[in-house]
């Protein structure tokens, strides 16, 4: 009988990660029908409207958090592609690199929309 070990390579992190990206995916779409929700009800018109929608801080605080959502599911997502399909460990290695900075940068980007003057 073939003895079957843990493969500590490859995207196989188990249900650490299987639930983080299900609960990322539920934040988005608490957060997706709230949006709509308001939206429908006092849809903004221009853009001192849409700036008095983000003014408090609950709806500052909950679009951060879908944000930082969204970027660890793709995270999640895009880290378990590369790790399937691109062999070469340094192509691998560079390209993880450039999907978390890019990531990060649009985190950082959407809390400065949201914090900034």
């Amino acid at each position: 009988m073939k003895a079957y070990r843990k493969n500590p390579v490859g995207a196989h992190y188990g249900l650490a990660d299987w639930l983080l990206q299900r609960l990322t995916a539920v934040v988005m779409a608490v957060y997706t029908v709230v949006m709509v929700a308001c939206l429908l009800m006092h849809a903004p018109q221009g853009h001192a409207e849409w700036k008095a929608l983000f003014s408090g801080a609950f709806l500052r605080l909950a679009t951060m958090v879908f944000f930082a959502a969204l970027a660890y599911h793709a995270w999640i997502g895009m880290r378990d592609i590369l790790m399937d399909y691109v062999h070469a460990t340094s192509l691998r290695l560079t390209s993880e690199v450039v999907v978390g900075l890019v990531l990060i940068t649009y985190v950082v980007w959407a809390a400065a929309i949201l914090w900034g003057p």
